[in-house]
């Protein structure tokens, strides 16, 4: 089983496409809407998780963008400016995936992009603003 986080960028013009539907349908891929900001005629963005056969997964990635849709892994979307990152802690306690955690050797915040959902609540968290949304 192949499993990709995504986010998927619509704009005014492709923000009312049944997209999600045609990825289960079509390609059959199993979905899992991470965070949704979708409204009517404006820019708009969807987290998802997927899973699927990997040929599956890239022919709906295929779909997708040939639909307008621009596809971003999640990686891309939270960063951590690492000059900044005093390692405070603020930002593990409001991490409901556990992306941010304290490495209790050292006392550091370690950050782990494959567990992020790209919630964004880090980035309000962050006394310092390490911790950015790069859309």
């Amino acid at each position: 089983m192949y499993r990709q986080k995504i986010v998927l960028r619509f704009t005014k013009k492709t923000w009312d496409k049944p997209i999600v539907y045609r990825l289960a349908k079509d390609y059959n891929l199993t979905f899992n809407i991470l965070k949704a900001s979708v409204f009517p005629r404006q820019e708009s963005l969807m987290v998802l998780e997927l899973s699927g056969t990997e040929e599956d997964y890239h022919r709906g990635i295929e779909y997708l963008m040939s639909k307008g849709i621009v596809v971003e892994p999640i990686e891309h979307d939270i960063t951590r400016d690492e000059e900044r990152c005093v390692h405070c802690g603020a930002c593990t306690a409001v991490c409901p995936t556990e992306a941010l955690s304290v490495v209790r050797e050292t006392m550091e915040v370690a950050f782990d992009p494959e567990k992020c959902v790209g919630c964004e609540i880090c980035v309000k968290a962050c006394p310092v603003r390490a911790m950015k949304a790069t859309f």
